[in-house]
């Protein structure tokens, strides 16, 4: 009998990554391509775009569709929480004889880091968002409301704050000569002084969320003896460790493995350190997978729930 073949669809903010492994995670194709957000690219554009990165994973691997015991899929943008029949009618045409397990881009990165269904993850990138799922199945998002209506202490709310720093700072009468972090945001950016940051922010075709989010590097690595910089980072801390308490409160889940996820907190830096010490943590998580894997292991998982050998 053939052995079981799983497929892990991760699609984020910009990128779609698509692995088929076999039952002990050892991948026998994998692909990235553009965007498959159905809140960026729309609904009918994504769908058709999943399912053809699908096949062409198939045909790197060499395998039909019925080769496929399980997949799951995870998209920002359609989590299973609001939109399970799509991701359902998604995949389902291209995997037809594979069990489908619709799920959503933060919970295939909490298996991924974890290794189980179970756990928080803490997200923080150019958004931010805590997800967590209780032993008992019970499963909960705090934040992830976009740049617009949340997104606390993410790239984007340091970004901003940046911004709102250099402005007040040149409406107040202080000169950006006079300040290392300002000076490094108008180099960075090309700018001659804040004033431009005008043409810069709202003439522009791209999304603002993500320039804006970009500065945060920035922030992030300004000297120590920065105080505004150290204010700021600490508050963005603060912001996150407290949806982190807010969902063990919630969940009644005190001893919950933590998991971070997210461009701000996958890497060594003033926040990432900030937060691990303030979540009383030994040291910052490392994730033992990558979230297409995360998919690929969910689907295993679901697939061995069945029963099926």
């Amino acid at each position: 009998m053939r052995e079981p073949l799983f497929v892990g669809i991760d699609g984020g903010g910009s990128k779609l990554r698509i692995t088929v492994t076999d039952a002990d995670l050892r991948s026998l194709a994998s692909i990235e391509s553009s965007s498959a957000n159905p809140s960026v690219i729309g609904h009918d554009k994504a769908r058709p775009h999943i399912r053809h990165e699908v096949a062409h994973a198939l045909r790197q691997a060499r395998l039909q569709p019925r080769d496929i015991a399980a997949a799951a899929i995870g998209i920002a943008g359609a989590s299973n929480l609001h939109s399970e029949d799509w991701l359902l009618e998604t995949v389902e045409p291209a995997l037809p004889d594979a069990l489908i397990v619709p799920s959503s881009d933060l919970e295939i990165a909490l298996v991924g880091s974890l290794g189980q269904r179970q756990g928080i993850l803490l997200l923080a990138g150019t958004g931010s968002a805590v997800y967590g799922v209780a032993p008992g199945g019970q499963r909960l998002q705090i934040g992830g409301w976009g740049y617009l209506l949340g997104d606390e202490g993410s790239g984007y709310w340091i970004g901003s704050q940046f911004l709102r720093h250099i402005i007040a700072r040149h409406d107040h009468g202080a000169s950006s000569e006079d300040d290392a972090l300002t000076r490094a945001c108008m180099d960075a950016l090309g700018l001659t002084g804040p004033r431009e940051l005008i043409a810069w922010l709202y003439r522009s075709k791209e999304a603002p969320a993500p320039r804006i989010a970009g500065l945060a590097e920035l922030v992030l690595k300004a000297p120590a003896d920065c105080r505004w910089a150290t204010i700021c980072v600490e508050s963005a801390a603060g912001q996150l460790t407290r949806q982190v308490d807010l969902m063990r409160s919630r969940l009644d889940y005190e001893n919950a493995s933590i998991a971070f996820a997210g461009g701000l907190l996958d890497n060594d830096n003033a926040l990432s350190r900030r937060v691990t010490e303030r979540l009383g943590l030994p040291r910052r998580p490392m994730a033992r997978h990558s979230p297409v894997i995360g998919a690929a292991l969910l689907a295993t998982m679901a697939w061995r729930a069945t029963g099926a050998t």
